[in-house]
């Protein structure tokens, strides 16, 4: 059951914790929306629920009603140990007692390994989970660059927009491209701040991210690599950029009939994907 405001000021004073800012800690206490994250989710028995910053459990009581099992990934200490305590009883639970990225573009080597053995059990890996806010978006895409079929998470709503974003608006990023391109991005509803305890400053979004890869497995990580160099010069026009870069500028933008004048937030990720496609033939000359 959904745990009140009451209850998780309860069990953090039992486990001598806090709410700690560093860690992104904001626990949902609107029991209505707890069981509506666990339904985003979609979970049968054949799914390996995956639940970043768990804190004590409200929602991860969910999950394991609904999932064949439930891994769940926390970085605070105090909380790993309650949550040890409280479900050490249950064979589906398993627990991962550290940061869920290992570096800036790098799962932790745990995490990845249970993503990649869940096809092995025949199980298909979901991320469900209230996300730390200080590491939803590089979170978001490596999972799906790692193979997860579904994620079902809360996050800022800034966030949430980027996720969405068109072609020349401001929220329009490297984190846009790739989500666009690895999944269908839903926005299911917008969260006030009263949803959560402490209350964040912002409002957040419950966002359902369905695998849709049209980038498959040898292309997505260097085009991660490709958009992120570019997006690093999107104030520079795709002519300079790319020149800068080591690619032949002219050739690859009049072979896609691009504008060289253009820069590069004005490409939608399919733009994107076909100027990647055309530089892979070619190699960045030494700057």
């Amino acid at each position: 059951m959904s745990q009140t405001k009451h209850e998780i000021q309860s069990l953090l004073a039992a486990a001598g914790s806090h709410p700690r800012h560093r860690f992104g800690q904001n626990f949902m206490i609107d029991q209505n929306l707890v069981r509506l994250v666990a339904d985003a989710g979609g979970l049968t028995e054949h799914d390996l629920a995956i639940e970043v910053g768990p804190g004590t459990g409200t929602l991860t009581e969910e999950l394991l009603a609904r999932a064949a099992k439930v891994l769940a990934v926390e970085i605070d200490r105090d909380l790993a140990a309650l949550l040890r305590n409280r479900f050490a009883d249950n064979p589906s639970f398993t627990l991962i007692e550290g940061d869920a990225l290992a570096g800036k573009h790098e799962l932790n080597p745990d995490l990845s390994a249970a993503i990649r053995s869940a096809a092995d059990q025949r199980l298909r890996p979901k991320l469900v989970a209230n996300l730390p806010y200080n590491i939803a978006s590089p979170l978001i895409i490596d999972l799906l660059l790692a193979g997860v079929e579904l994620l079902a998470f809360t996050v800022q709503k800034e966030v949430a927009h980027r996720l969405r974003a068109k072609p020349g608006t401001e929220d329009y990023g490297v984190l846009s491209a790739m989500a666009q391109l690895l999944s269908r991005v839903e926005i299911l509803r917008t969260l006030p701040p009263q949803a959560f305890w402490p209350a964040p400053r912002i409002e957040s979004a419950l966002v359902r991210m369905s695998r849709d890869d049209r980038l498959g497995p040898a292309r997505a990580a260097p085009f991660h690599g490709f958009v992120q160099q570019l997006f690093s010069m999107r104030r520079k026009t795709l002519r300079k950029g790319l020149s800068e870069a080591g690619y032949p500028a002219e050739e690859l933008l009049s072979r896609r009939g691009i504008d060289p004048q253009w820069r590069v937030e004005q490409l939608s990720p399919e733009d994107l994907l076909r100027l990647f496609d055309a530089a892979a033939g070619t190699c960045p000359s030494p700057k």
